[in-house]
């Protein structure tokens, strides 16, 4: 990992002169702001830890919801990008292999007869989602008789829930949690519906050998210990440091 990137690998990432990276403020379990409001959390660390690799400047492109971020990768507004592995997003797009499992879960009201996760894609039910995130893109393949809501992001989906009275909010499972303490009254159903697999990005166009060198950071980052210590670092709970690839 120490070893000099070839020029033509670091003319990939960088065709700027420096590294733009797609920063999802949609997911606080990877970023989040500080109290002086500059994007921090384990996506940021990782896109300082792959500037440091090339030796270059880091850019952060920060965007509010997952469908933003990317778009601007796909468009190449952004050389690097931290996803959510979804094979919509894969055209134009190259995944490493995934950094971070995240699980996905359903919240509803106290008083909803809804027990099990199995119980949700019923007729007459309305499932409230983020527009454009990982599990809008699940769920829509996914259920087969349930209305699917979407909020204009994941932080708004608890709240949108309310107001439109859907019976059920979906999406990350510590922001679902984080929603059901602020307002109490409401309940996560047990389990998860989906993992969620984070991985790292690039557009197609920047070549094999590039992905390859994307690939290699991610899992050098993963076996140092480091996504651990940035998901300690930043208190991140309920999320766990995928195996290395091919385990």
């Amino acid at each position: 990992m120490n070893d000099p990137l070839p020029l033509f690998i670091l003319s990939a990432f960088t065709p700027t002169g420096r590294l733009r990276a797609s920063i999802n403020l949609g997911n606080p379990i990877l970023a989040n702001r500080d109290a002086a409001g500059q994007p921090v959390g384990v996506s940021v660390d990782l896109a300082r830890a792959f500037a440091q690799r090339l030796g270059v400047e880091l850019e952060l492109v920060v965007f509010d919801t997952a469908g933003k971020s990317v778009d601007a990768v796909k468009a190449e507004q952004a050389d690097i990008g931290f996803f959510a592995i979804d094979p919509l997003r894969g055209e134009g797009i190259r995944f490493t292999a995934p950094y971070v499992l995240i699980e996905g879960a359903y919240l509803v009201r106290d008083a909803s007869p809804l027990k099990d996760n199995a119980e949700v894609d019923q007729a007459g039910r309305s499932v409230m989602v983020g527009k454009g995130s990982a599990y809008d893109l699940y769920l829509t393949r996914e259920l087969k008789t349930a209305t699917i809501l979407r909020a204009p992001s994941s932080p708004a989906v608890v709240d949108t829930f309310l107001a439109e009275n859907a019976e059920v909010a979906a999406g990350v499972k510590q922001q679902l949690e984080a929603d059901a303490a602020r307002l109490g009254g409401l309940r996560l159903l047990p389990g998860r519906f989906m993992v969620i697999q984070q991985a790292m990005g690039t557009p197609a166009s920047r070549g094999e050998a590039a992905q390859a060198a994307l690939a290699d950071f991610v899992e050098a980052m993963k076996a140092s210990g480091f996504v651990a210590e940035a998901l300690k670092r930043h208190g991140i709970q309920g999320a766990a440091v995928a195996p290395a690839r091919n385990a």
